[in-house]
């Protein structure tokens, strides 16, 4: 197949012509190819995406959060309120007997959090320190799913967050700046640069689209589309509006893999040990595994190959973005080659 540059899609049809002891095993495969076509320009597509959003907004949120770190408790005596850090005994109990999993002591919880139980909130808010709250739950789930849990809760003081003034002081204190000036200048950049990742991430979805407009005249093999199709619905499950959705996006899917599998041919992309390790380090937590363990089971069950196929095309997607021509709403150049740098750089 390597020599005479077919591109298998799908499983093949076999057909066992002679097997015998002591002879040649003979036998015909039939099989979808990619088909051929002529690699449209991929280079300096035109995408829009839309203006970033306001900084204002985000830039104090992160100079409240910046403040919050460096945050003081003062203990209060009136009523607690939303925001206020409570130090809590609490005595959890199912039918008089002391369940340990809600139980504790000197546990610091943030009212308004909704970090508790279902009903802790409510039951917290407007009391002072010394006052005692008893109430009842019934959790979600865990081993007490729908047992009634009684809580014997003693609030031992109620504080709230004392936060630094924002003024050079501060400054000097949280960060390398030696003015307030100089400290928000810093987060208005960040706030900016995460603007442009996030237009980023909305580029790339354009320049998908493109390619798959690019294909549009291009003949799918019509076999494995309808045997992809098959395969999804072989429980019966779905109506024919869900079955043409389906098809829809394995169509979309099918067109992506081609051209952007002709892209990494044509640019000689290639997947080094360190782009294989970074998917699967980064994958192996979804499905809670160590990275040796989930690498192991890829080649055991022939998906190694599956998965470098997925990461050259994602690297050709990405070089094709680097190369795009893409604005914002307003006409305004967005510098999508800042945020992809540091993929885009030459393998050593």
């Amino acid at each position: 197949m390597k020599d005479k540059k077919f591109h298998p899609i799908g499983k093949p049809e076999v057909d066992v012509q002679e097997l015998a002891e002591d002879k040649d095993f003979v036998f015909s495969a039939e099989v979808d190819v990619r088909p051929e076509f002529e690699l449209p320009k991929y280079r300096g597509l035109k995408v829009t995406v839309d203006k970033p959003r306001d900084i204002k907004e985000d830039v104090e949120k992160e100079l409240d959060d910046l403040r919050n770190r460096f945050s003081t408790l003062s203990a209060v005596e009136r009523p607690a309120q939303d925001k206020d850090i409570v130090i809590l005994d609490i005595v959890g109990k199912k039918d008089e007997t002391q369940v340990n999993q809600y139980s504790g002591q000197a546990l610091a919880y943030t009212i308004g959090s909704n970090g508790l139980v279902p009903g802790a909130d409510e039951a917290l808010r407007g009391k002072k320190a010394s006052e005692k709250v008893d109430f009842e739950f019934k959790p979600e789930d865990g081993p007490f799913k729908d047992d009634s849990i009684k809580l014997e809760i003693t609030i031992n003081t109620v504080n709230e967050k004392v936060l630094p003034e924002a003024d050079d002081e501060f400054a000097k204190m949280a960060s390398e700046f030696d003015t307030l000036s100089e400290l928000m200048k810093s987060l208005e950049e960040k706030v900016k640069n995460s603007r442009v990742i996030e237009q980023t991430y909305l580029a790339r979805d354009k320049v998908s689209d493109e390619l798959v407009k690019l294909m549009e005249k291009v003949p799918l093999p019509e076999n494995a589309i309808e045997a992809e199709i098959e395969a999804h619905f072989k429980d019966g499950h779905g109506d024919d509006t869900h079955k043409q959705e389906v098809e829809k996006n394995t169509r979309r899917s099918m067109q992506s893999q081609f051209i952007l599998d002709r892209i990494s041919e044509e640019e000689k992309i290639g997947v080094t040990d360190a782009d294989l390790s970074e998917w699967i380090t980064q994958n192996a937590i979804q499905y809670r595994m160590e990275p040796k363990t989930f690498a192991d089971a890829l080649i055991r069950s022939g998906e190694i190959n599956l998965v470098m196929g997925e990461i050259r095309r994602s690297k050709a997607l990405t070089l094709v973005l680097t190369e795009a021509v893409v604005k914002d709403s307003e006409g305004n150049t967005v510098d999508v080659a800042s945020v992809l740098k540091p993929f885009t750089e030459p393998e050593q």
